[in-house]
C-alpha cells in the first residue's frame, strides 16, 4: 500500500488509525516517522514520503516518533493473510528465528539461499532480515527499558543485542533518546511503585473494532485445567518458551488488550508478545474482513450486530493439534477432561503465584513415549493421537509458523483418523488460515440453515466462495448465532 501515495496522504490527513501497520510515514524535513494516525499536525504532502515496514525507516535514516509511537503500531496484516515465502519470513522473524539462528538459518527454514530471502524481502518490505530483526529487538529494548528495572546490560542481551555498545547505539539512533532518558520519561508519566521481578505489564494494540464476546468466550470455555484459567476478568494460561517458562494474562479493554507476563527469562519477550497477538489475532484488518462479508446479505446482519470479530488461535500449534484429536466427537467438557489428564500426567508442574495455574502442556517429546492403553479413549482415537504425536517428535510432521498450510493440510490428511473437520480446524487455529472452513461442523451447518443458506457441505463450501479469503472469519460469526458458552465471556 506505501506505493499508493495519494492514499496514504489522504489516511495521515484524516489520521485514520486502520492503516497503522499498514504503512509508516517518513517526514522529510524533521527526520521522524510516523505511524498514520499521529496526533501531531500533519506535513504537507510534498514533505511525506511512505515505507512499507518500521525497519525500512530505520534503514534510511529516519527516528520513530516520541508521540505517537509508530515502533507499536498493529503488526501488518498481510503476514498472517498470506502463506508465500515473504509472509513466512515475517512470522519467523516476529518469533526470533534471526536472532536464535541468523539469516542462514532463517533462510534454511525457507528452503531458499540467504541472498534470495534478502531479495525478497528487501523487494517488498523494503529491508531485509537483519534490519527487520534490529527493530524488533530495539521495539523489545524499550518495552524492557520502560517498564522493568533490569540493567541496561541484562536489557541489552534480553532483546537480542550482541553487546551493550550495541544497544545503546541502536536505541540512541532510533528514538532520538539514550536508555536512561527513556526510562526516566517512563518514570515520569506512570504511577511510581515496585515493580514485581521478571512482571512486564503491557497494551498490546489492535485495529478495532473489536469484538471480545467469542474470542475471549472460546478460550475460556475450552480452557484446560492446569494450562489455562479464566480469573478475575482476564484469560492466563501458561507458555512454553526457548528459555523457560511463563505466564501471561490477558484482558480486554477499550481499544487494547492489557498484557502481564510473568517470564523466567526475558530474553523471551519478543517471543512471547508475538504469540498472545497470534493467539487474539490482533493483528487482523476487521474493516476488510467485515466489508467482504457484509456482500453477503445473509450474513450482513451478523456483522452488523458485532463487528470484528476475531479467530481465536494458539499460542502453540502442536498442542492444539493434540487437543483437535482429543476433541473429535465429544463435548467441550469431554474435550477439557481428557486433556487434563494428559496434562496432569505428562506435563511439566510450574507455580503460579498469581492463580491456579500449575502445568505446561506436555511438548510432543513428552508425549512421544505414552502408552497408548493409559488413554481412556477409543482405540482408533488413540491410534490418531499416538501417530500425531510421533510425527512431531521426529519432526516429519510441522506445524510452526513457517508451515505452508496446503502442504500441513496434505501431511495431516495422511494420518490416521484426520478427517476433514480436524485439519481445517487445525488450519484454522493452529496455522493461522484466514480462510480455513469447516462446512461438515454440525454447528456451522445449523446457523447456515436457520439464517437461510445451503445445508449441505458441498452447496455451502459452493456458496461461501465469495467470502474468500475470510471464511475462518465467516465461521466465528455462524457459530456465534448459538447460545454456546465459547460465545460469552464468563461473568
Amino acid at each position: 500500500m506505501h506505493t499508493e501515495t495519494e492514499r496514504c496522504v489522504r489516511a495521515v490527513q484524516s489520521k485514520d488509525a486502520r492503516f497503522d501497520g499498514w504503512f509508516f510515514t517518513a517526514v522529510l524535513t524533521t527526520g521522524i516517522y510516523c505511524r498514520p494516525s499521529c496526533p501531531v499536525v500533519p506535513p504537507k504532502p510534498e514533505n511525506m514520503t511512505f515505507y512499507p515496514s518500521a525497519a525500512a525507516c530505520q534503514q534510511a535514516g529516519f527516528r520513530a516518533c516520541k508521540r505517537c509511537r509508530p515502533d507499536t503500531s498493529p503488526g501488518s496484516p498481510e503476514w498472517n493473510a498470506r502463506a508465500d515465502t515473504v509472509a513466512r519470513a515475517m512470522r519467523l522473524i516476529g518469533d526470533g528465528v534471526v536472532d536464535r539462528e541468523g539469516v542462514p538459518g532463517l533462510a534454511a527454514r525457507l528452503g531458499y539461499s540467504t541472498r534470495q530471502i534478502e531479495r525478497q524481502l528487501g523487494a517488498e518490505v523494503g529491508a531485509g532480515p537483519l534490519a527487520l530483526a534490529r527493530a524488533q529487538r530495539a521495539q523489545t529494548a524499550r518495552l524492557l527499558i520502560e517498564t522493568t528495572a533490569l540493567p541496561f546490560a541484562e536489557v541489552a542481551f534480553a532483546a537480542g543485542f550482541s553487546s551493550v555498545r550495541t544497544f545503546n547505539e541502536t536505541v540512541r539512533e532510533v528514538f532520538a533518546l539514550a536508555p536512561g532518558e527513556l526510562r526516566a520519561r517512563a518514570a515520569r508519566s506512570t504511577t511510581p511503585g515496585p515493580p514485581a521481578p521478571g512482571v512486564i505489564t503491557l497494551r498490546l494494540p489492535y485495529r478495532e473494532p473489536l469484538e471480545p464476546s467469542n474470542l475471549f468466550g472460546h478460550l475460556a470455555a475450552t480452557a484446560v485445567p492446569g494450562v489455562e484459567e479464566w480469573r478475575d476478568g482476564a484469560y492466563r494460561r501458561t507458555l512454553r518458551l526457548p528459555h523457560g517458562h511463563g505466564t501471561v494474562s490477558l484482558t480486554p479493554r477499550p481499544g487494547h488488550i492489557a498484557c502481564r507476563l510473568a517470564l523466567t527469562d526475558p530474553r523471551d519477550l519478543t517471543l512471547a508478545i508475538n504469540r498472545c497477538r497470534r493467539l487474539l489475532d490482533l493483528d487482523a484488518d476487521p474493516v476488510a474482513v467485515d466489508g467482504r462479508l457484509r456482500r453477503d446479505p445473509l450474513l450482513a446482519p451478523l456483522v452488523d450486530a458485532a463487528p470484528g470479530r476475531r479467530v481465536p488461535r494458539t499460542v502453540d500449534a502442536a498442542e492444539f493439534a493434540v487437543r483437535a484429536v482429543l476433541g473429535q466427537q465429544v463435548s467441550t467438557a469431554a474435550a477439557r477432561t481428557h486433556a487434563a489428564r494428559l496434562v496432569r500426567a505428562h506435563g511439566e508442574r510450574i507455580t503460579d503465584p498469581g492463580g491456579g495455574l500449575t502445568h505446561l502442556f506436555p511438548s510432543p517429546g513428552a508425549l512421544a513415549g505414552l502408552d497408548p492403553e493409559t488413554l481412556a479413549l477409543p482405540r482408533s482415537r488413540r491410534t490418531t493421537l499416538t501417530t500425531l504425536v510421533a510425527a512431531l517428535a521426529d519432526g516429519s510432521l510441522s506445524l510452526g509458523v513457517d508451515t505452508d498450510w496446503d502442504e500441513a493440510r496434505a501431511a495431516l490428511g495422511a494420518l490416521p483418523g484426520f478427517g476433514p473437520w480436524t485439519v481445517e480446524v487445525i488450519a484454522m487455529r493452529a496455522l493461522g488460515d484466514p480462510d480455513a472452513f469447516l462446512p461438515g461442523d454440525l454447528g456451522m451447518r445449523r446457523a447456515a440453515t436457520a439464517l437461510g443458506l445451503p445445508g449441505t457441505p458441498a452447496a455451502l463450501t459452493a456458496h461461501a466462495a465469495a467470502w474468500r479469503p475470510w471464511r475462518a472469519y465467516a465461521v466465528q460469526y455462524l457459530w456465534a448465532t448459538d447460545d454456546h458458552p465459547i460465545n460469552h465471556l464468563p461473568s
